[in-house]
């Protein structure tokens, strides 16, 4: 039985005329009962659905946080809207940089406009950012109309917050600073029916220099296998052909579980899924990628031919401020080893550049780091101090003129390795999952290799979900455009 089917099934058998139940699922599908009556008042008040929109920033983590709230949101009656001019707005939020930050608080200010011509609109604040004292503190301070904030440790909750959020006026606020409890059984509104991402660790304990992640998403917690394995068979019933298994370091999976369950062994027993097509996962941090992880990728051809492996620095001294916990010659022999043993493996990475302390000579190793490896892609950042971090208050700060060249140098070098590297599969023939039509021409199908790189090809909609052998007809640097076969 699907999760939806399930929380349905509590929900309708909720009864209102009794408290709330103190277990969980049961809890929250009672609250979920009472909120469809609440909405269903409002809207026949208004003569019209109530809507909805739920804004998302970030990381797959946060994705996945999102197509709980929408389930919610959508179990109770509201209806999704295009735009944030909606009775119930949410945003989730990310902190990993500054910048994300600053985006929410320009966007909340926007909403607040857009409420005040909006009669009982309401506003909520959720995720990462809001793990942040100042960030409370500032949203009660400047931004007074806003009526629900929530944190990442109890989003379990949300159809709870939501019945207080409806029930009464002023700013709830509830932000816990751990977890006290793994709840998973609730809705969720998926926003591909084929693939979807399942939790299997929450928080982090590597606690790099530079990352905010620790402090606001806690310690690792990792969820039962047998509930994984569950959710797995449940999403494959439902017409799921391709899963991400997703954490803050997946390779730590299982060490804080009572019998302990390697990443190696979970992999090994999702891969045995009947009908399970395409598995992902993501992020593994190379300092405890295991020989064990690499053999089971090797053997099962469902597991994807892509690792993203994240450098950060090719710099040994760099690396040991960040608090990365392996040198360079560590991470080239571990990207090699998984290069000679899974064949047609991509290789993609996360770099930072411009880290306090960082010369010409240290971007000198990352660029060694590039073309030795020889990534299929990257995700360059230029640092950029986060509050509430070690990194932030070190004394040697790089300019910002120095870290834009900086940052050009290390670009110019991962595309040159990411165009030589696509160009080795041109005119091959390999299977991709039709995504979704393609956005700048309805006429193509945007498609995604097992490497997660995407080809485009001539088609319609009846293809999408669906596993296809296409041929890789024409490299453009970071895509295809070709054809099925």
């Amino acid at each position: 039985m699907a999760i939806n089917e399930r929380i349905e099934q509590l929900t309708a058998a909720a009864d209102l005329n009794s408290p709330a139940p103190e277990q969980e699922p049961a809890r929250q599908a009672w609250f979920m009962a009472r909120a469809r009556k609440l909405i269903e008042k409002r809207a026949a008040e208004a003569g019209r659905e109530l809507t909805f929109r739920v804004e998302t920033f970030g990381c797959q983590m946060n994705a996945r946080d999102s197509e709980k709230i929408v389930g919610i949101l959508e179990s109770v009656g509201y209806r999704e809207a295009r735009s944030e001019d909606a009775d119930f707005l949410v945003y989730n939020t990310c902190t990993v940089r500054d910048n994300a930050d600053q985006r929410v608080f320009g966007r909340l200010g926007r909403a607040g406009h857009l409420k005040k011509n909006r009669p009982g609109m309401k506003i909520a604040v959720c995720g990462c950012m809001v793990q942040e004292k100042s960030n409370v503190e500032k949203i009660r301070k400047s931004y007074r109309f806003v009526d629900l904030v929530f944190g990442t440790h109890n989003l379990y909750r949300f159809a709870e917050y939501l019945c207080n959020c409806l029930e009464t006026e002023g700013m709830i606020v509830e932000i816990w600073d751990r977890a006290d409890r793994i709840v998973e059984a609730l809705p969720v509104a998926r926003k591909y029916p084929f693939k979807s991402g399942i939790n299997i660790t929450f928080g982090c304990n590597n606690f790099c220099s530079y990352c905010i992640v620790p402090y606001v998403r806690g310690r690792e917690r990792s969820r039962e296998p047998i509930e994984i394995l569950r959710e797995c068979e449940r999403l494959v019933s439902d017409g799921v052909v391709e899963i991400m298994l997703l954490g803050q370091n997946v390779n730590s999976y299982g060490k804080d579980l009572e019998t302990p369950c390697s990443f190696a062994e979970l992999l090994q027993m999702v891969c045995e899924i009947e009908g399970l097509k395409r598995i992902r996962f993501m992020t593994p941090h190379p300092k405890d990628l295991s020989d064990e992880v690499i053999r089971v990728v090797r053997d099962n051809e469902k597991i994807a031919r892509h690792i993203h492996l994240p450098l950060q620095s090719g710099s040994d001294r760099i690396l040991k401020r960040m608090n990365r916990r392996y040198t360079k010659e560590q991470y080239i022999s571990l990207a090699l080893k998984i290069r000679e043993q899974i064949p047609d493996v991509s290789i993609t990475t996360d770099i930072i550049v411009g880290f306090p302390g960082e010369e010409d000579c240290d971007i000198d190793d990352t660029i060694d780091v590039i073309r030795r490896v020889g990534y299929d892609n990257a995700f360059t950042f230029i640092y950029s101090k986060r509050a509430g971090t070690p990194a932030a208050s070190m004394p040697d700060q790089v300019p910002d003129r120095e870290k834009n060249r900086m940052f050009d140098r290390v670009l110019a070098a991962v595309q040159e390795t990411a165009h030589a590297r696509a160009g080795l599969l041109t005119g091959r023939t390999m299977e991709a999952l039709a995504e979704e039509v393609n956005v700048k021409d309805s006429s193509y199908i945007t498609c995604r290799l097992s490497n997660n790189m995407l080809v485009h090809v001539p088609g319609d909609p009846s293809m999408i979900g669906k596993m296809l052998q296409v041929r890789l007809d024409e490299c453009r640097g970071f895509y295809f455009f070709g054809r099925v076969v």
